[in-house]
């Protein structure tokens, strides 16, 4: 069962770590490249404000981005603004996402985000915490894969491993950090051996998450398996 009010608050513990860590930099810093390729720190920034903008959208019942064009010019256009200005803008965001989010709602109505994707509002929360968190990760300035909360990356690596599931490109795998495990991929007996995959749950959050290359994990039954682009 989600627990909307739960995430929400997730959510507002793990702004206000970003914005103290992102607060600490300085205007040449923001320009140097992120993690992610062709994306400064600039560039994720603006992602980020501008992604609660849109969740705030999809809680209100209008399309998440115009176009995948006008989302992609946002961020562009908002890479390269001051420290400041990136401060502002994302406090002021977080702020509109989580006022939305406090508002009267029927929590278990479908909702659509991008692509048609479509989705129960009570999971819209847990979908801005990612944002905040791998993209704080992303952005390079010692907040790693190891530092999220370890709720957070059980629940991320269960979300990814469903979303992989019954994919056609990836082989039956067992992902397990040896007390827990997951199942993704193909269903077991169908094309090819069921493979297992083990190790740290940070190492297995950013394999599935594409933040790593998978070479501290162990893959037994068969070579780790590629996973498509999120």
């Amino acid at each position: 069962m989600i627990d909307h009010a739960h995430d929400l608050a997730s959510v507002r513990d793990a702004t206000e770590r970003l914005l103290s860590a992102v607060g600490k930099l300085d205007n040449a810093s923001v320009t140097q490249p992120s993690r992610l390729p062709g994306w400064s720190r600039g560039h994720v920034l603006a992602h980020l404000a501008r992604n609660a903008d849109a969740l705030v959208n999809v809680l209100e019942g209008r399309p998440m981005y115009v176009s995948g064009g006008a989302r992609d010019a946002d961020i562009e256009r908002d890479a390269p603004r001051a420290l400041d200005v990136q401060l502002a803008d994302l406090r002021e965001s977080a702020a509109r996402f989580q006022k939305a989010g406090d508002a009267p709602a029927d929590w278990s109505r479908t909702v659509e985000l991008r692509n048609g994707v479509t989705d129960s509002a009570s999971r819209v929360p847990f979908r801005r915490w990612v944002e905040v968190e791998l993209h704080h990760v992303d952005l390079g300035i010692g907040y790693e894969l190891e530092d999220l909360p370890a709720e957070f990356t059980e629940r991320e690596i269960d979300f990814l491993a469903d979303r992989f599931a019954g994919h056609p490109g990836v082989p039956a795998t067992r992902v397990t950090d040896g007390t827990r495990a997951w199942s993704t991929g193909r269903k077991p007996g169908g094309q090819g051996p069921e493979v297992t995959v083990t190790g740290p749950p940070a190492d297995l959050l950013g394999w599935l998450a594409g933040r790593r290359d998978g070479s501290a994990l162990t893959s037994a039954g068969g070579p780790l398996p590629a996973l498509p682009p999120l």
